[in-house]
């Protein structure tokens, strides 16, 4: 996995995907039968979500018109 820099937590992917997210994916659960996902309009949307669970564990996805996606963080 390629860093954009020595100090970037994110790669080049990952900032494109954000950069030139068409909406932003929160997922919860660890498996199929008990997950969770719901789209937002925009990351602080999706992080408001997660701060109403408020254990950190909550997957925010950015995705492109394209489809192409990337991991985050976890809020």
């Amino acid at each position: 996995m390629t860093r954009t820099t020595k100090t970037s937590k994110h790669t080049a992917h990952e900032i494109f995907c954000a950069e030139n997210a068409d909406h932003f994916v929160a997922v919860r659960g660890s498996k199929p039968s008990n997950r969770i996902r719901r789209e937002f309009p925009s990351i602080g949307a999706a992080r408001a979500f997660a701060a109403a669970f408020g254990d950190g564990r909550t997957m925010i996805y950015a995705v492109t018109a394209l489809g192409h996606s990337a991991h985050l963080e976890n809020a």
